[in-house]
């Protein structure tokens, strides 16, 4: 079941069908990655990589991230993507934990040699291309449950953990992509904008089975002007998206009128999308979004937020609906259950767990923390949510960021989104702050709109007017921006400690 399979056949039935672009520029057709990637993997077999060794991506976006992918998986090994963003001391930390033996990067990400790794190569110099002169060779046999991508937690608490995926995790959540998420034919195309070491990079999967093309913008990054264009040369075009993309898209498209025809899907998750975000995005870019739930431990596989979903606004609880993340896609179960791992009834607030073929084989070189994680043989998460009676998961928070207050349990995730229909509000995040009488008070974190002056009497007047008092914050403090990860995940941990050394 090795991954390479799907190049192997996608370049059998159409080799010269254009597979990979640099822009709107193709570089590559699907014989032409087959070709190289087999001969990527003659290398690694000529410097004696086995079958199960570790190989690390730490490169910013690029075509050739995709032909290295291929080729360590035509090879057997198992590539460790690396986010670009880490400071080079975090990526050693992960090439070290990983015992990776040789690293692909490009020099604006790695400027100088990683300690303990027998082969460093920058993929834009003629070092790389002399890997290419190697033979080509056979793909390398893997079985299912043989590991093929080791993904690093973003280790906003300490150290990332090492989650191991498999072939069939991969391939059940690209197949997966058919029915939950999205039908993809040869015709489409995916751009890769955001990180592709994350689940950019893990949605190559399906546009690989159908003999998609496979897009890295010229930037390497997210600039709202040229996701346009491209849209407009190379459409129908989709991508995965952090909702603080989905939002540079919206301002974007608002700010200069922009048609949005050229975009297939938009698929967004990784962080909280907010009801009033995603109804602005409909309105201004109309009905082409998609909300998926996943962790790494489950790789973009666990609910899904349909476009039908999302545009059936005659649905009583359409609201409450477009506030979800869908419902269990097809592979997996998903439910909410107590500490004791009990199912809670309809509409109360517990963890959510998950169980399928999507559920990671476990952390890497740790026994422990995959012990708490997977109990018979469901994922417990760490986030809370609760299950309507229809099945649409509703996330409330991760378990840590609950507020316990006087004794009432207070969602932040609720009171940011009371917070984000308020004038002049551009961002929020709430947290809890340590108080002797009552535990934690509630503080709201809040940047306003550009040219806007927020005051905290309106603030908390609006918050009064939508919620219960024991909810609202007791503290507003107005920022001109949150703290993010590299993934746009806003670091509450950070605000925290903000409020615990302020």
């Amino acid at each position: 079941m090795n991954l390479a399979h799907l190049l192997a056949r996608a370049a059998r039935t159409d080799p010269a069908r254009p597979a990979i672009f640099s822009g709107a520029t193709p570089v590559a057709s699907y014989g032409e990655w087959q070709d190289r990637a087999a001969r990527l993997a003659g290398a690694f077999h000529e410097a004696g990589l086995a079958p199960g060794e570790r190989v690390v991506l730490f490169q910013r976006n690029h075509p050739r991230y995709l032909e290295v992918l291929l080729g360590a998986w035509w090879a057997g090994l198992v590539v460790v993507p690396v986010n670009a963003k880490l400071h080079p001391a975090e990526a050693q930390w992960i090439i070290d934990n990983a015992q990776a033996r040789w690293a692909f990067v490009t020099s604006d990400v790695a400027p100088s040699q990683f300690e303990a790794l027998e082969r460093q190569v920058d993929i834009e110099t003629p070092a790389y291309e002399q890997l290419l002169a190697a033979g080509p060779v056979s793909m390398v046999h893997r079985a299912p449950d043989d590991i093929a991508w080791l993904f690093y937690t973003s280790g906003t608490t300490g150290r990332p953990k090492g989650v191991m995926l498999t072939h069939r995790n991969l391939m059940t959540m690209g197949l997966t992509y058919f029915v939950d998420v999205d039908p993809v034919t040869s015709q489409d195309a995916i751009v890769y904008a955001a990180p592709m070491s994350h689940g950019a990079g893990i949605y190559a999967i399906p546009h690989l089975m159908a003999g998609a093309r496979h897009v890295v913008p010229a930037s390497g990054g997210v600039e709202p002007a040229e996701l346009f264009e491209l849209a407009k040369a190379a459409g129908p075009l989709s991508m995965f998206a952090a909702p603080t993309i989905v939002k540079r898209l919206v301002d974007h498209a608002e700010a200069h009128g922009e048609s949005s025809e050229g975009f297939k899907t938009i698929v967004y998750g990784g962080a909280p999308m907010y009801a009033a975000d995603i109804e602005r995005a409909l309105r201004v870019m109309g009905p082409r979004f998609v909300q998926i739930y996943g962790q790494g431990e489950t790789p973009m596989v666990g609910t899904a937020l349909a476009r039908a979903h999302l545009a059936d606004t005659m649905h009583p609880r359409h609201g409450a609906r477009i506030a979800s993340v869908g419902v269990a896609q097809t592979p997996v179960q998903v439910r909410v259950a107590d500490g004791a791992g009990h199912d809670l009834p309809v509409g109360e607030v517990g963890e959510v767990l998950v169980r399928g073929d999507t559920v990671m084989a476990g952390y890497w070189r740790n026994p422990e923390a995959t012990a708490a994680a997977i109990r018979d043989g469901w994922l417990w998460t760490g986030d809370m949510g609760a299950l309507d009676a229809d099945g649409f998961l509703t996330l409330k928070d991760r378990s840590k960021d609950l507020i316990i207050s006087g004794g009432s349990n207070i969602y932040p995730r609720e009171v940011e989104e009371v917070l984000l229909t308020a004038p002049g509000v551009a961002e929020v995040a709430v947290v809890g702050a340590p108080d002797p009488e009552w535990g934690e008070t509630v503080v709201a974190f809040v940047v306003p709109q550009t040219g806007t002056t927020l005051e905290a009497f309106a603030l908390d007047a609006h918050c009064l007017s939508q919620i219960a008092r024991f909810k609202r914050p007791k503290r507003y403090e107005i920022v001109d921006g949150l703290p993010k990860n590299n993934y746009g995940k806003v670091l509450k941990t950070e605000l925290r400690r903000r409020l615990i050394g302020g």
